[in-house]
């Protein structure tokens, strides 16, 4: 080793150099959710198959993304562990630079059913989770309560049961019930796929609604490709099992969208294109 190029002044080039990528490290946002080689396996034999394997995707503050794929491909198995319900065998998820280990009180849940308690009237579930968490309930809850049932149309039903709504105003009380706690991700597990066409697409504006009002970085597990274009930033498209990550897409249509952008040629142009990744891997060498 030259001991006088070991310690020689850096050159101006090298100096500007690292100017450079120390601006663009300052410059680039924190990742509100990390995933690193993230792969995980139910079965804990040493040959049982992967569920997904070597994940990376960073969500940013106020992103809204979608994650489409095959049935069985492991799109829930990421969202529970960014949850904290399930520990990836490999890699590491994180939130807010933290590993996840646990499951969080800045992180809401929507499942695919609403789960709602069938002996507790519409407003009383969505207060639930606190009352268990916390024994009581303030009147600001109450209120906060109250706000998101008006924000989402359900304002008139607040003292119904759960029988007496439709499929979509109950998804929509379990949208509230997650919002309640104001939590600053909001995961979603294919939470409108139990409902009707139209009521799927209602729901889905609705959401959007939601969302520009009250802004959350926001992980959307789905298997309509059309519903992840409407309302998605980007979308993480993944292999069958075990699955991998096969593009991650930037959705650059304008916001608001409205049922209008759902004819539009950029719209159709994205479809056609996770489509082409989903049901033809084959015709990409």
């Amino acid at each position: 080793m030259n001991v006088m190029n070991a310690f020689s002044t850096p050159s101006i080039e090298n100096v500007a150099h690292n100017d450079d990528q120390a601006t663009q490290k300052e410059t680039t946002p924190n990742a509100y959710v990390r995933m690193e080689d993230v792969g995980h396996c139910y079965d804990p034999t040493p040959d049982g198959p992967m569920a997904v394997q070597h994940i990376n995707l960073d969500i940013y503050r106020h992103e809204f993304v979608a994650v489409v794929g095959p049935s069985g491909c492991g799109k829930s198995t990421l969202l529970r562990m960014v949850a904290g319900l399930l520990i990836p065998s490999h890699g590491e998820v994180s939130v807010f630079n933290k590993p996840v280990t646990e499951p969080r009180d800045d992180v809401g849940i929507v499942f695919q059913k609403p789960n709602l308690l069938p002996w507790l009237t519409v407003k009383k579930n969505v207060l639930f989770p606190l009352k268990h968490k916390y024994g009581h309930v303030s009147l600001e809850d109450k209120k906060r309560a109250d706000e998101l049932l008006t924000m989402t149309g359900l304002a008139s039903f607040a003292d119904k049961m759960p029988d007496e709504l439709s499929g979509g105003m109950q998804q929509r009380v379990g949208i509230v019930r997650a919002l309640l706690l104001n939590p600053d991700i909001l995961l979603m597990d294919e939470p409108f796929s139990a409902l009707d066409a139209l009521t799927r697409e209602q729901i889905g504006f609705d959401l959007l609604d939601i969302w520009r009002d009250h802004p959350k970085t926001v992980l959307f597990i789905t298997h309509s490709i059309s519903e992840a274009v409407l309302l998605a930033d980007r979308i993480l498209v993944m292999s069958k099992r075990p699955g991998t990550v096969l593009d991650l897409i930037d959705v650059n249509l304008p916001r608001p969208r409205t049922a209008k952008d759902m004819n539009s040629t950029r719209f159709c142009e994205l479809t056609e294109t996770i489509r082409g990744h989903i049901y033809e891997p084959h015709s990409r060498a």
